[in-house]
């Protein structure tokens, strides 16, 4: 390979190595203006796409030990990297897409697992990282907050039933 191509090669390797996710998107058909919104919407969410070539991916996904991705490299692929919040990602990928139907997304690559089409979309459904936090604290707490409660019944039993008691007798001696 030439040293030019060395260096793109590197500079793919490090954006994918350096980033939790990977998605594979088709872009033919884009606008510029179109990939642009897509491009800011990413930067949003601490994310970036760029345009690679297929045999690049290729290398990449074989030198990172990804699972087969030969069926996605096929046609104008963009690559879309990034840290944080995977599903946030997926759902903005999800969407443009739905907007933008000359654009597809191919698969992607969390974790070295190799994702589907389908799996993105199914990846785009689910609350985010900070919703899935708080649904588990929450049934943490649960258990804790209902023993509390329980502990807690028969003083407020006895405070209720010498409130009534107060009550009664400061009204039978008015």
């Amino acid at each position: 390979m030439r040293t030019e191509k060395i260096s793109i090669l590197n500079e793919v390797i490090e954006r994918v190595k350096a980033s939790d996710f990977c998605f594979i998107l088709n872009y033919g058909g884009l606008k510029v203006t179109q990939l642009t919104t897509l491009r800011q919407g990413l930067a949003k969410l601490n994310s970036r796409a760029f345009v690679v070539k297929n045999t690049y991916l290729g290398k990449v996904a074989k030198d990172l030990g990804w699972a087969d991705v030969s069926s996605m490299l096929s046609g104008p692929t963009a690559v879309v990297t990034g840290k944080g919040d995977v599903t946030e990602v997926a759902k903005l990928l999800v969407e443009f897409v739905k907007k933008n139907d000359k654009a597809a997304i191919k698969g992607a690559s969390l974790e070295t697992a190799a994702l589907s089409a389908a799996d993105v979309e199914a990846l785009s459904k689910l609350p985010s990282k900070d919703a899935m936090r708080g649904m588990l604290l929450g049934t943490l707490l649960a258990p804790a907050t209902s023993l509390v409660r329980v502990l807690n019944a028969p003083l407020l039993n006895a405070l209720y039933a010498l409130k009534a008691y107060e009550e009664k007798k400061n009204g039978s001696a008015a």
